[in-house]
């Protein structure tokens, strides 16, 4: 295989990309410390290596996703100060996440470069706001709050109005939202709505507990890490002594994911600056997916235009994925629209060929859990480590049945972004109202009415804030609704499952799962949203959920919010080296209405698709096959979608589809065998103290009659069987169709 970028005399580097380490962590898996400054160039390839000799004048750096640019830019610096044309302590790069700041130091020391400042902006602010306090205002530097949301609580009470814990962090999200764009709270309600923000209470009502805040921290000489940005920016505005003494400091910056730079971020960038032009940016306008947070690219696509005389340099060999992730990757924002889809990147991969993207659709979403958890225990036992495995997901709340599925597969993982299922305070609370009202329901007014067990939840957890509809718009309020609704769910497929069941025995049930998904404490696969897996990689990445109302998410209503949504999920195609699986489900649960449609973003791109120009995928239902090619004659589409084998008609419900026949269709069942098999299930049925369709479905029995499948691979595939049942059921069920007397089987149903 080649080097990392694409030349082969440089034995030592092909770690330093696909190992996907950092000099803080595994620093022996970088070469040496090079030996002059030209060896720092060594190993470049003509891209990277013109991003690191431009050392004057602004340069603009449109890095793709795999691309190496902190690779180009850590050799930039550190060439500059080998050569001796920068000092170490005249460099200042700036990037958003400490994590990101650590790898660049180790990098950079590794370099021979040390001595030069990587820091947040937020860590480079405070840094110079604590020593020019003195000197600009007088005394001591006012307290950092660190959680605000005390003080905004507080500020709300003043205001009369009632926030609940989640409205209370939605409404700290505007206030921080509103500071970073430099809104003071007279202008809030106008600035949000010119931003189409989907604010939590009314916009008048936001703007009094912003004003409330500010007097609050005002009267307690307490400030924010928003005032931060905002003091440092005020001092270098109003005292220009300071401004040339931090200038002659600094006399040149780097900026990495530049993208992300909110209005009030460049604008202290450009007062660190002053009339200098020694600025190097870097970023990829198809990756900005934080503008909720204020964040724009507009600073980066504007950049050519406020700096005419720029050197600009476009990295576009991949080396993080294969040529099969690459070219998916490149079709999806092929079809994107808007100011930054005319600034994308084709990226070209510099890595040998590897599988085929594959593409599935489920019948439900816990037979897409169990699916996926099936198919990372085949990676697993093929040699691909855990940790090199991820499962995203666009809301933490679609992580429990992933849980699930991986536990029962006896699957380590690990949640990145948001607390485990089960920890979450909502889920907490929830369950502990259920505990309640499982000791004392007798007394409770809120089951009076409500009999069975699903109603009877419903009911409890309405108290914790579950409605029958979703509530609009995104943030804390719906994560929480989708937990709740997640326990809802969960309380009425145990009830199909035990009809007799008490809210005892569903409390006693949750009880179970929560402490058999906890897993053990080693590597395990990585279930993390798309918004949190950004600048990480795996070997394997699995997409899932990937239909309407999803991906995109419901509440994306404008056009530049439904790009937003392709570029988040392009941010998560990107992830993957090797292995890529997109996946959708039909229905929510077993037997439902199948009503779902795979994501719009997926047209052209996944097999039986079509978008006008586009170059179809070529995929077997069911996920066995590829995605689109790279190179070379295109390979003949196949339809994604169910048919009749019979008369060929699509298939919707989601009984035909597990029969693959329309209900109307002639069947060749075995009706011998169908009778057996129901005989069989009755006895197991009994035997588990369950009723006879949690074996298997009637559909099911009838699918199996009709294929009479003869090995274990051909009764997998038939849809309602699944691994679990195909362990626990499987060699009974093939015995039988082998025409075998199991000895036990009941004679009547």
């Amino acid at each position: 295989m080649p080097g990392p970028c694409g030349q082969a005399p440089h034995p030592p580097l092909p770690t330093w990309q696909h190992g996907g380490v950092t000099a803080a962590t595994h620093s022996s898996l970088f070469p040496q410390v090079p030996d002059s400054a030209d060896a720092v160039l060594d190993g470049l390839d003509p891209e990277q290596r013109e991003v690191a000799t431009a050392l004057h004048g602004p340069v603009c750096v449109l890095a793709g996703a795999g691309t190496g640019k902190t690779r180009a830019i850590t050799h930039r610096i550190a060439y500059g100060v080998r050569a001796g044309i920068l000092q170490p302590a005249s460099v200042l790069a700036v990037t958003f996440t400490n994590r990101a700041a650590g790898e660049m130091r180790g990098r950079l020391r590794q370099l021979g470069a040390g001595g030069v400042q990587a820091r947040t902006f937020h860590s480079a602010a405070l840094r110079q706001l604590q020593y020019f306090w003195p000197k600009a205002v007088g005394g001591d530097l006012p307290r950092l709050v660190e959680r605000k949301i005390q003080l905004v609580a507080e500020a709300a009470a003043r205001c009369r109005v009632r926030l609940d814990r989640n409205e209370l962090r939605d409404v700290t999200g505007e206030i921080e939202w509103a500071k970073v764009t430099q809104t003071v709270p007279g202008d809030y309600p106008a600035a949000a709505a010119k931003s189409g923000r989907d604010a939590p209470r009314d916009a008048a009502e936001i703007s009094q507990i912003y004003a409330m805040y500010e007097q609050l921290k005002r009267d307690r000489a307490v400030i924010d890490f928003e005032d931060v940005l905002l003091l440092t920016v005020g001092i270098l505005q109003d005292r220009h002594d300071i401004a040339d003494h931090v200038r002659s400091q600094y006399q040149h910056f780097v900026v990495d994911e530049y993208q992300d730079v909110s209005p009030l971020q460049q604008r202290l960038l450009e007062l660190w600056l002053g009339d200098r032009p020694n600025l190097c940016v870097v970023g990829d306008a198809s990756q900005t997916i934080y503008s909720f947070t204020g964040a724009t690219p507009d600073h980066l696509l504007n950049f050519r235009t406020k700096h005419p005389d720029a050197t600009v340099v476009k990295l576009v060999r991949d080396y993080r994925s294969t040529p099969q992730v690459v070219h998916l990757a490149n079709g999806l924002l092929s079809q994107a629209r808007g100011r930054a889809a005319e600034h994308r990147l084709e990226l070209v991969s510099q890595r040998e060929p590897g599988p085929e993207p594959l593409y599935t659709e489920y019948t439900d979403e816990p037979a897409e859990a169990e699916g996926t958890a099936r198919r990372i225990r085949d990676l697993i036992a093929a040699g691909v480590p855990a940790g090199e495995i991820a499962v995203l997901y666009r809301i933490n709340a679609q992580s429990e049945v992933y849980e699930q599925a991986l536990a029962d597969a006896g699957v380590p993982y690990q949640l990145r972004g948001a607390e485990r299922f089960f920890e979450r305070q909502e889920v907490r609370k929830a369950i502990a109202g259920l505990r309640s009202a499982a000791r004392f329901g007798d007394n409770d007014p809120l089951l009076d009415d409500v009999v069975d067990l699903p109603s009877q939840t419903r009911a409890v957890l309405s108290v914790n804030g579950w409605t029958t509809q979703p509530p609009a718009g995104s943030g804390a309020v719906r994560d929480q609704w989708e937990s709740l609704a997640a326990l809802v769910r969960l309380a009425e497929d145990f009830a199909k499952t035990r009809p007799t069941a008490t809210l005892s025995d569903l409390v006693a049930e949750l009880d179970e799962r929560a402490a058999a998904q906890h897993a053990p404490a080693v590597q395990g696969v990585t279930l993390a949203s798309l918004h949190s897996a950004k600048g990480l990689e795996w070997d394997a990445v699995f997409l899932v959920g990937l239909t309407e109302g999803m991906m995109p998410i419901t509440y994306a209503k404008t056009d530049e919010q439904v790009e937003e949504e392709r570029r988040l999920l392009y941010v998560g195609v990107t992830r993957a080296r090797l292995h890529l699986v997109l996946s959708w489900a039909l229905s929510r649960s077993p037997g439902g209405r199948a009503s779902r449609r795979p994501s719009r973003f997926l047209n052209g791109l996944r097999p039986g698709s079509s978008t006008p120009g586009s170059r179809g995928a070529s995929a077997l239902r069911g996920g066995s096959g590829a995605g689109a090619s790279t190179g070379g004659p295109a390979k003949r589409k196949r339809r994604s979608s169910a048919l009749c084998r019979v008369c060929g008609k699509t298939l919707t419900d989601a009984g035909e589809v597990k029969l693959m026949r329309c209900e109307d269709c002639p069947s060749d069942m075995d009706e011998a065998l169908y009778e057996r098999l129901r005989d069989w299930r009755a006895g197991q049925a009994r035997e588990l103290g369950q009723p006879a369709y949690c074996v298997f479905t009637d559909k099911t029995l009838m699918a199996i009659a009709e294929a009479a499948p003869g090995e274990a691979g051909e009764l997998a595939v038939i849809a309602g069987v699944g691994a679990r049942k195909l362990e626990r059921f499987g060699a009974d069920v093939l015995a039988l169709c082998a025409g075998q007397d199991l000895g036990g089987a009941d004679e009547e149903d």
